[in-house]
């Protein structure tokens, strides 16, 4: 980065406030190498944060901001656009409407920001889906919320831990429903968009692996009804004519254990557990969120709201720390 250049603002989202998120958003922001590699500014709810640090007993000074280029990125401060949206005796762990509602409006908030050009990139705190829901806003999750608010109308979900990354060619519907949607263009639009965040991210030339769909991708017919020879093969004959290294359609039971081992850069998972469980076996405390295929850059921890733990000072900071730095990484490289 040139050393003229401002660190890049990411606003950083506090979920669902009766969950982990303020406890894990308190340490992360106040974290030296955090504040070495952008600015961050807090959508949400400032006497909640207060909570959350006093419960850390971590001393810092919370300060209510008008606007994020009015926020001073020093050691010790933690700068919050304060909506003031939860009741003061909101209790941690336990499912709450405003606290659903909250989470709704900060991520609407962000989005606005971030297309305006006033924050450089979003890192998103957990929300809880029931709640959300139970406020009135079905929408599945993140993913699908900063879509909508950013008028994208396909998005792909990307987890990236130190070990290996996936990019997912569905995410959440059933299987069923999942085995249906997949089709030889959304394969491809999901490989491309997989190609260019490693591409954004630093790596030139990414060697892509997809999986197949059945037990051992098909095995030449053996399993399943040709699925792979019939959704995935024309997806992956196009992209390499484009000169995308795309390999596969690969048994998915191997596939992570060889990006693990550095064989691939990338794994496409054909449905959602095909590529969450693995990466949770392999990194769930620092693994990151990536939604690809936004105007703007987004990063989310990878693990929900604990509610089980929420308010006990529990909560681990360092998939939050690890969003923040992949946020400013891939602002910074924009």
């Amino acid at each position: 980065m040139n050393a003229q250049q401002p660190l890049p603002l990411i606003g950083v989202t506090m979920g669902d406030g009766a969950g982990i998120g303020p406890e894990v958003i308190v340490p992360a922001v106040l974290d030296a190498a955090t504040l070495g590699r952008c600015r961050p500014v807090v959508i949400g709810d400032a006497a909640r944060l207060r909570e959350a640090a006093r419960i850390l007993g971590t001393d810092c000074e919370i300060v209510t901001v008008e606007a994020p280029a009015a926020a001073e990125s020093v050691p010790g401060r933690i700068n919050v656009i304060d909506l003031g949206l939860l009741p003061a005796d909101l209790p941690w762990g336990v499912l709450s409407t405003e606290a659903g509602n909250a989470a709704y409006e900060y991520i609407r908030l962000a989005a606005r920001l971030a297309l305006a050009g006033e924050i450089d990139g979003i890192c998103t705190a957990p929300l809880n889906k029931e709640a959300l829901h139970a406020a009135g806003h079905v929408f599945p999750g993140h993913t699908e919320l900063l879509a909508h608010f950013t008028g994208v109308e396909e998005v792909s979900m990307m987890l990236s831990t130190e070990k290996v990354k996936v990019i997912h060619v569905t995410t959440h519907i059933g299987l069923i429903d999942a085995v249906n949607r997949i089709e030889p263009g959304l394969v491809e639009r999901t490989v491309r968009r997989g190609h260019e965040a490693m591409v954004r991210a630093g790596v030139p030339e990414p060697v892509i692996g997809v999986c197949g769909i059945n037990p051992h991708a098909g095995e030449n017919g053996l399993f399943g009804y040709g699925e792979e020879e019939e959704k995935i093969v024309p997806a992956l004959e196009t992209v390499r004519r484009d000169g995308i290294d795309a390999r596969g359609p690969l048994p998915a039971d191997t596939a992570f254990f060889l990006a693990s081992r550095g064989d691939y850069d990338l794994i496409v998972a054909m449905y959602h557990d095909q590529g969450h469980g693995p990466v949770k076996v392999l990194g769930i405390e620092a693994g990151v969120n990536l939604t690809v295929g936004l105007p703007v850059i987004r990063t989310s921890v990878d693990h929900g709201t604990a509610f089980d733990i929420a308010g006990t000072g529990k909560a681990e900071a360092g998939s939050m720390i690890e969003a923040l730095r992949q946020a400013a990484e891939m602002s910074t490289a924009r």
